[in-house]
């Protein structure tokens, strides 16, 4: 028997929760915790060859792939090296999540056609000053997350040993 006092939702609110529960940073999230983020989202489309951000912009948004491909690029002295294609599902511009961050690549979209679900830093930032738990959760994603990426890169390394020196990542 269903709680008379809780909260219902309509279908296309479940929709998206059903959406972001498959995404890293969301995935601890309850439904009223995710609700929280359903009036900050805004939907765009992009077309092929439109850049969603460059590396260095103000991280300014976090964004979800309802539709499309993205790649995420670095440039390497004159020219743009992937590091990661991404696809429905897929979220990008983690580092919004953070106050003062700077895009550490660039976005580009690769399909003719991609549908996003932008959430802009303030806002996330908003709903993390008035809900510790929301943060705790979605930072420890992150966490989560970026030891995914540092153990990639780590393993990455040792297979190519001596095309870089990983003590320049410190200096």
């Amino acid at each position: 028997m269903q709680n008379p006092f809780s909260k219902t939702y309509e279908p296309a609110d479940i929709q998206m929760f059903e959406f972001l529960q498959g995404i890293k940073f969301f995935e601890r999230l309850r439904q009223k915790e995710m609700a929280r983020f359903l009036p900050a989202m805004h939907h765009r489309k992009y077309v092929r060859d439109e850049v969603v951000f460059f590396s260095k912009d103000p991280s300014q948004a976090l964004y979800l792939i309802k539709r499309g491909a993205i790649n995420l690029t670095i440039d390497v002295k004159d020219n743009f090296e992937t590091i990661m294609e991404l696809s429905k599902g897929d979220a990008f511009g983690e580092n919004s999540l953070l106050e003062n961050a700077k895009r550490t690549y660039t976005a580009l979209v690769i399909s003719e056609e991609a549908e996003l679900i932008v959430i802009p830093h303030f806002a996330i930032q908003e709903i993390f000053d008035t809900n510790p738990k929301i943060k705790a959760k979605m930072m420890t994603s992150l966490a989560e997350y970026y030891n995914t990426n540092n153990q990639r890169l780590f393993r990455s390394y040792r297979e190519s040993f001596g095309f870089f020196s990983l003590r320049q990542m410190f200096e």
